[in-house]
């Protein structure tokens, strides 16, 4: 039986619907952004200084901008301070009377120039990184400088800023999950709440500080600005270095893993291809950010248990091996990753990946405890790798894939071995 016969396309209709959402929204935003510069530029800017110091804080923002986990592209210092003037009310005593196209312009503008250096030495912006960056702050000032020039109190305005700003962020991650979600061809839910958790408290300090900042420019004028950039560039560079070790940190695990490798214990490539499998199964079932990072540790160092054994595997395909020394490649492997102190997770994924699904032949219950979500999609991508190799003969694959549904009558989990399938159709037709 074919692979497409059991998993073709009306398997998961949509899925492979064409990428639109990124190449939209960065148009939208080129298009705002060359609009509002246009206005502005015709018709001159209200109060120039408060302008060129908000659009050099947002510059600056730019280019100390930084990546946080899951590879997201964030500038927190110039999208308080974008926000901050798109919701100005006052510089001071005067009010501030510039219009939302200006907001938009001035942010641009802005993160153009904070973007040039970065250009300049090859590390360019993620475009549609800067396009959400870009809409976030127009949404807030479409819907904010209508109301910027009422008496109002300080009260009803912070709770206007507050709604505005939630709405934005939201807009924003509802954006970002679309794109992640067409990008990595995983659900818009599973995305969705992915984003939520990534970015919503980094969201929530962004528009508190753009906030403070509106509440100490009409107090302290221009002088707010100084103020707050200090403190506010203190707090990035810490989440840069945090950010540095948890990349650092995934370098060094992928390093690790080709040790086997490099001892002629696998094939060269074996552990990246396992690791990319099976963080496409886990996407396709489901799992959330954090268990997809730990999967791909555990992936990546499925078989480094093979490095206590005297006499390698042939191929290193423990898939042929018998049942009992599977477990003991599986037990030594978890021991080695147990050592680091900060991987016990992981360890205990690994020490699971060769057990049964089932506990008997007959297929009627499961071990005690059963084997986690992640001990099992590694079992069937390793099965599947160990049999395939980087081969891409579609027969081939089709029919280890028939093998390993025969098999989950005990050994493999159904469900993850048709998400298998399903990603291997998926990336034959790529």
């Amino acid at each position: 039986m074919s692979v497409s016969a059991q998993t073709g396309p009306a398997a998961r209709p949509g899925r492979h619907r064409a990428d639109v959402g990124r190449p939209v929204v960065i148009a939208v935003a080129a298009a705002l952004a060359v609009a509002a510069v246009a206005k502005v530029t015709a018709d001159g800017l209200v109060q120039p200084e408060v302008a060129v110091i908000f659009g050099a804080l947002v510059a600056l923002g730019e280019l100390f901008r930084m990546v946080i986990p899951g590879n997201r592209e964030v500038a927190p210092i110039a999208a308080a301070g974008a926000l901050g003037y798109a919701m100005l009310t006052t510089v001071g005593p005067e009010p501030a009377g510039h219009s939302a196209l200006q907001a938009i312009a001035v942010t641009a503008v802005g993160m153009l120039a904070g973007s040039l250096p970065h250009i300049a030495v090859g590390r360019a912006p993620r475009p549609d990184a800067m396009a959400r960056r870009l809409l976030t702050v127009a949404v807030v000032a479409v819907a904010f400088r209508p109301l910027a020039s009422l008496e109002l109190g300080w009260t009803a305005l912070l709770c206007l800023m507050t709604v505005t700003i939630v709405a934005a962020c939201f807009l924003e991650v509802c954006v970002a999950a679309l794109i992640r979600a067409e990008a990595v061809r995983a659900r818009f839910g599973i995305a969705l709440r992915d984003e939520m958790a990534a970015k919503m408290a980094l969201c929530a300090a962004i528009g508190a500080t753009a906030m403070l900042i509106v509440v100490a420019t009409s107090v302290m004028g221009r002088a707010a600005l100084l103020v707050f950039t200090a403190p506010i560039l203190v707090t990035q560079f810490a989440f840069r270095r945090y950010a540095g070790i948890r990349a650092t940190y995934l370098q060094t695990v992928r390093a690790l893993s080709r040790v086997t490798e490099v001892g002629g214990y696998v094939e060269a490539g074996h552990s990246r291809r396992v690791s990319k499998l099976a963080v496409a199964m886990g996407r396709e079932l489901g799992m959330s950010e954090g268990e997809l990072l730990e999967l791909e540790y555990a992936a990546l160092m499925h078989d480094i248990g093979q490095l206590s054994l005297g006499d390698p595997i042939p191929g290193g395909a423990t898939v042929l091996a018998s049942p009992d020394e599977r477990r003991r490649i599986a037990e030594l492997g978890a021991e080695v990753i147990k050592e680091t102190g900060v991987l016990d997770r992981v360890a205990y994924i690994v020490r699971r990946q060769a057990d049964p699904y089932r506990s008997d032949p007959a297929g009627e219950a499961p071990p005690e405890p059963p084997p986690p979500l992640a001990s099992r999609i590694i079992k069937a991508a390793n099965a599947y790798d160990d049999l395939v190799g980087d081969s891409s003969d579609r027969d081939r694959g089709a029919a280890v894939l028939d093998r390993l549904r025969a098999e989950s009558t005990a050994e493999y989990d159904p469900t993850v071995v048709e998400a298998l399938a399903r990603v291997v159709e998926r990336r034959a037709r790529s």
